[in-house]
């Protein structure tokens, strides 16, 4: 399930965003407290923005109803109705599908409530796993970024996915 982050979230945000093994392919990270309720206070600052293109939801695991990660869809080009998702998952529910699920969830927000077009994500080459989530929600391999990211001080690749509107299935969400 997916719900919009609320100002109350940043402790179970916190939990998994200061551990170095989940941050290991990001640009941020791992998190200090106030690193994690500053990333909250944006997302609230964002969903106030109009015409507004970030949407951030927690991923409630609905065995537990405990938030497990955190997904986005942002729209990066409004004219061509082009949108990047993004997520990230607690290591205690890696392995039990729940980003794969997320993943088509945001695909299917980003098609049926924003019309996108198109919606792409992106993820290092070494993160095996998160490929594989890109692929089992329907997207297609694009390619490969060079150097595109700097993590600390090393250049980072990317590897970009994406799915067309009218490649979508829509009844899988």
């Amino acid at each position: 399930m997916l719900r919009e982050i609320i100002e109350s979230d940043w402790s179970a945000i916190h939990e998994y965003a200061s551990q170095e093994i989940v941050c290991q392919y990001q640009v941020w990270g791992p998190n200090s407290v106030e690193d994690t309720k500053a990333y909250v206070d944006q997302v609230m600052k964002d969903t106030r923005i109009k015409p507004r293109t970030r949407y951030v939801f927690a991923i409630i695991n609905n065995d537990d109803k405990h938030l497990a990660g955190v997904g986005e869809l942002i729209i990066r080009d409004p004219q061509n109705r082009n949108a990047e998702i993004a997520y990230i998952i607690n290591p205690a529910y890696w392995g039990k599908g729940l980003a794969t699920e997320a993943a088509g969830l945001l695909i299917h927000y980003g098609f049926e409530e924003h019309r996108m077009h198109r919606i792409f994500a992106t993820c290092a080459p070494e993160n095996i796993a998160s490929s594989k989530v890109l692929k089992k929600s329907g997207m297609v391999y694009e390619g490969r970024l060079r150097e595109n990211l700097l993590i600390g001080e090393k250049w980072r690749d990317s590897m970009i996915y994406s799915v067309l509107k009218n490649e979508w299935k829509a009844d899988a969400y």
